[in-house]
C-alpha cells in the first residue's frame, strides 16, 4: 500500500488485528520526534493526521481537533503528560542510540538505558504529550551472565 497516496477510505478499510492511534497536540511536533529518536517513517503528515510506520508496524497520529465531537478528548488533561501508565515498546531499537537521539533534542529521559532482569537492555524517553516510548534489544549472553 502506497501510505502517500492511499484515500482515508481505502486505508481505514485496510486495518486489521490491533490499531494504535495517539491524540497529540501537535502532529507535527509529534512526528518529527518520533522520526528523529526512533527512525519512524510519517506519512500523508499535516496539521490534524499522519500515518507512521516502524518497521511493517502502523499506526496513526490524530490531533486534538480532530476529535471535536467524540468524548474521548473531555478526559484529557488541559497540560501536562497524557500518557501515563502506556508504555510503547519499540523491540527493533537499540536504547543507547535512541537515548543519544532524544538527548541531542532535548527531549526527556525517564531512564537511561538499562540491562533488565528480564532480558532487555531498555530505556524510557517521554515525548512532550507524555507517552514512554520504550527501545529495546535482546541482552547478549555476556550481559545476561553479568547480571
Amino acid at each position: 500500500m502506497d501510505y502517500e497516496t492511499v484515500s482515508a477510505g481505502d486505508f481505514g478499510a485496510s486495518l486489521q488485528g490491533l490499531g494504535l492511534n495517539f491524540l497529540v497536540r501537535d502532529v507535527k511536533a509529534e512526528a518529527a520526534f518520533l522520526e528523529a529518536v526512533f527512525d519512524m517513517k510519517s506519512h500523508r503528515i499535516s496539521a490534524d493526521f499522519a500515518i507512521m510506520t516502524y518497521g511493517d508496524q502502523v499506526f496513526q497520529l490524530h490531533s486534538d481537533g480532530t476529535y471535536h465531537s467524540h468524548p474521548l478528548p473531555a478526559l484529557l488533561p488541559e497540560a501536562g503528560a497524557r500518557g501515563a501508565g502506556a508504555e510503547f515498546r519499540l523491540y527493533a531499537t537499540d536504547p543507547d542510540v535512541a537515548c543519544d537521539k532524544a538527548e541531542a533534542i532535548g527531549a526527556h529521559i525517564l531512564q537511561g538505558a538499562t540491562n533488565k532482569p528480564h532480558g532487555l537492555r531498555e530505556a524510557y524517553i517521554l515525548c512532550e504529550n507524555g507517552y514512554a516510548w520504550v527501545p529495546s534489544r535482546a541482552l547478549t549472553q555476556e550481559e545476561r551472565d553479568a547480571q
